[in-house]
């Protein structure tokens, strides 16, 4: 719903609190948490920057480490990594779990291997998951404690 601002601006935008008169250039102040603080002079720390670009992982890195966190983007994945974190499970049981198809808890896992956040082994005729080490689990465990403190 628009609304009328002053200067007879009209704004879509709800979360514009106020329209001021700054010499004559028009400033929206926006009072919401989405908002971003910037510095208001551009001085550089260089020593720092020049450290940072040194240090930096090659891009193939990043991008292997954005495919992980991508990896961790489907909250079925993420009841599946939760459901192993400190228990192996068969398929089965996860599939019961989750009230999903085998074939779909089966799918979730080609992914989760592929990123080598899950294991197996093969007893007899069942097939049981795990996390593939202490990393992932220690990624999950970080991940929930940070979304956590929102709640708590």
């Amino acid at each position: 719903m628009a609304r009328e601002l002053k200067n007879g601006i009209i704004s879509n935008d709800k979360d514009v609190n106020d329209l001021i008169n700054v010499d004559k250039i028009e400033v929206c102040v926006l009072e919401n948490e989405t908002d971003i603080e910037v510095c208001d002079i551009q001085k550089t720390n260089d020593k720092l920057v020049e450290e940072i670009k040194r240090s930096i992982p090659r891009n193939e890195v990043l991008d292997d480490l954005s495919e992980l966190f991508k990896v961790f983007g489907d909250i079925t994945r993420i009841k599946i990594i939760y459901a192993i974190k400190d228990n192996e499970m068969c398929v089965c049981d996860i599939a019961k779990f989750l009230g999903m198809s085998q074939s779909a808890i089966s799918h979730q896992l080609r992914v989760l291997k592929k990123a080598r956040l899950v294991k197996y082994r093969r007893e007899g005729k069942t097939v049981y998951y795990s996390l593939d080490d202490e990393h992932v689990n220690k990624i999950f465990e970080f991940g929930l404690s940070h979304v956590n403190e929102m709640y708590y």
